[in-house]
């Protein structure tokens, strides 16, 4: 994927986008070969755009287990 399509914070977690971005190319039924670069810079975003959607979902679960671990050490400490 061009790093011209990725923002800095993108650009420095590339291994993450691109574990996100074979999950999305999966789903899609498309195989993560020399057929990747045929596809065209519209596709590459839609692709791109799915990637950020699901590292939002999983930053998002992560806070939320964080948050959630946070309370029931607060609980706990009180008690």
């Amino acid at each position: 994927m061009s790093l011209s399509l990725l923002n800095l914070e993108e650009q420095q977690h590339k291994d993450e986008i691109v574990s996100f971005t074979e999950q999305v190319l999966d789903a899609k039924g498309i195989e993560c070969d020399s057929k990747i670069a045929k596809i065209s810079e519209e596709q590459l975003r839609e692709i791109l755009e799915q990637v950020r959607k699901l590292r939002k979902k999983r930053k998002k679960i992560e806070e939320d287990k964080s948050e959630s671990q946070r309370q029931e050490e607060q609980e706990i400490s009180v008690r």
